[in-house]
């Protein structure tokens, strides 16, 4: 038990604190408020306090609960809503209204609720940590599968089907010793240690998102790491949640990290009613979310990105690929840039603290492929943060830091979004490190032409900025035939094929097959007019050709009806001809 004896916003110093340990959990005052110790100097202890600190004051008690902030991994997770600190905002609501209370305590997960149990273990089995020792169907898309809790080996001695609730005994274990172990469904993890795991492994297959932009050019690895930085308004929220709505992940975890309650409130009440395309199901059902509003206390985004990380190496670690979506990192890191300042730490580069890289490598280096204890399960928990800089200026500290971790940029650009060009993914400065790696899976499932359109496609594009620089200085008719061909064949790339429509039922999303086939239509036709016009055509003749609009509006034909891409080259030969063979009579 120890005293406030100051307090300074969320950070509150109590002294006769000598027994306690880092990050152990405390509770503040006759309110109970939820803190977490940052600093220990002798018998003080600087505490950060998840909730609203105003009416404190000194010589209030403080009492240890001897424990790290840890979250509560078991049934029930999927579908769950929660807040930076694992509160289930469902029960939050029935508890105090609309607005949180302070020092409202309650599990995170329903200890009452009966699951059933059902064993892929027998007595007498050899069991050991990350072993699956049965699974519970926790709705009609996810199988939850029961672990060896970590540190536990040895032979089972009773294991039975049934339903039970989290903290019920399903198994009991014998170890090297002798004794004996009760197991149940719930386990408990601290937030700031990652969960281990045999190896990782290198990525080789990306993350199929559906996107357009980012598939073709700039893909992420399965267990890579990607920064969505933009300014406001540029659709990085937009983005995030077209990423959780169509990446072939198995679950989402979505972190809305001090993000306005508006964009959450959308997730809210969209996830619920989206139909997973692979389930059939409602998305709600393969995701787990966790809303930390901008309005909620600052020191509770800290917290949140590692509940989030913590839940999604769970389900990594039962075989599943997890994706993680940070929303943003940068009003995580303004959590961090509060809590330093009061601490009166020596600050960084714009006030941010001197360690804001090492703690942004630690959250995404938690990503990544791997090999998981128990079995030769693969799983992967693969990150996505969005940065907001201040203004766009990504030569801030956050931006900075991120890029320095991160194998994937997505750099959003106000341009684009001003011209409603989403998703407003800037070609000529974004970059994915992941593109050689992956080749080999594109030859294999895609085409073995796949990375030549790929890179003539942005060859084209650059192309075109640099002939956009003479349009601007001397006009269009300064351009030969060629380079206009090159131009407006650009411009159906950007019109027709990088940009997408997320509220369009069929254009919101389209397989690698699509996607190789629009590409590969666009360049055929591109290659084309260059033939047509050495042979004499003309291009505004090319250009007028009826085939052009069927490219364009190609992006509408439905997965289901993918041959219509190879009728529409078929047309488009035909009128190529017919137009060469007019162009020679001529």
């Amino acid at each position: 038990m120890g005293n406030i004896i100051k307090v300074s916003g969320p950070l509150i110093v109590a002294e006769g604190m000598a027994d306690v340990k880092m990050y152990d959990v405390v509770r503040v005052s006759e309110k109970a408020l939820i803190g977490e110790v940052i600093e220990l100097r002798g018998d003080r202890a600087s505490i950060q306090v998840y909730e609203e600190t105003a009416g404190l004051g000194p010589g209030e008690p403080v009492e240890t609960t001897g424990e790290p902030l840890s979250v509560e991994l078991a049934p029930g997770l999927i579908g769950g809503i929660f807040d930076g600190i694992q509160r289930p905002l469902n029960k939050l609501r029935e508890l105090s209204g609309d607005r949180i209370g302070r020092g409202v305590n309650v599990p995170a997960l329903d200890h009452a609720k009966k699951w059933h149990f059902v064993p892929t273990m027998k007595v007498g089995d050899e069991v050991k940590n990350g072993d699956i020792l049965g699974t519970v169907k926790e709705n009609e898309v996810v199988e939850h599968r029961v672990l060896v809790p970590y540190g536990k080996s040895g032979t089972l001695v009773s294991i039975s089907e049934g339903d039970y609730t989290v903290d019920e005994t399903v198994a009991v274990l014998k170890d090297e010793k002798g004794e004996e172990h009760k197991l149940c469904m719930l386990q408990r993890w601290p937030v700031r240690r990652g969960r281990p795991y045999q190896t990782k492994l290198p990525p080789e297959r990306p993350m199929v998102t559906g996107q357009r932009v980012i598939d073709t050019f700039f893909p992420i690895a399965r267990g890579g790491v990607a920064a969505v930085p933009g300014p406001f308004g540029s659709g990085k929220t937009v983005v995030q949640h077209q990423l959780a709505k169509w990446a072939d992940a198995d679950i989402i975890v979505y972190v809305g990290c001090g993000e306005r309650g508006n964009e959450m409130t959308d997730v809210l009440n969209e996830f619920p009613e989206l139909i997973d395309p692979k389930t059939g199901e409602a998305l709600m059902k393969r995701t787990v979310l966790i809303a930390n509003t901008s309005d909620m206390p600052v020191a509770a985004r800290e917290a949140s990105i590692y509940t989030g990380i913590t839940i999604a190496e769970y389900f990594r670690d039962m075989g599943y690929h997890v994706a993680i979506m940070a929303d943003s990192t940068s009003r995580w890191a303004e959590a961090l840039r509060e809590m330093s300042g009061r601490l009166e730490e020596m600050p960084g580069e714009e006030g941010y603290p001197a360690y804001l890289s090492s703690r942004l490598a630690e959250f995404y280096e938690r990503a990544g492929i791997c090999k998981v204890l128990g079995g030769a399960r693969e799983g992967s928990v693969t990150a996505i943060g969005a940065v907001s800089p201040p203004g766009g200026d990504i030569s801030e500290p956050v931006s900075q830091a991120t890029l320095r971790i991160v194998k994937v940029f997505w750099g959003l650009s106000s341009q684009l979004a001003y011209r409603r060009h989403f998703p407003a993914i800037d070609w000529l400065t974004s970059y994915s490190l992941y593109t050689d790696r992956l080749q080999a899976w594109y030859d294999r499932k895609v085409s073995p032409d796949f990375a030549i359109c790929r890179d003539a496609a942005m060859r084209m594009l650059q192309e075109e900025a640099e002939l956009d620089e003479i349009v601007r200085l001397v006009g269009v008719d300064a351009l030969s035939s060629q380079d206009r061909m090159t131009m407006e064949s650009a411009k159906s790339l950007r019109e027709d094929y990088l940009h997408q429509n997320a509220f369009h039922e069929i254009d919101t999303y389209a397989s690698m097959q699509k996607q190789y086939g629009m590409l590969k239509l666009l360049l055929d036709f591109h290659k084309a007019g260059l033939v047509a016009l050495s042979k004499g055509a003309s291009l505004n003749d090319i250009l007028r050709l009826p085939i052009r609009e069927a490219i364009g509006r190609s992006k509408y034909i439905t997965e289901s009806e993918l041959s219509k891409i190879e009728e529409l080259s078929a047309e488009m030969n035909r009128q190529f001809a017919a137009l060469t063979e007019q162009g020679g009579a001529d």
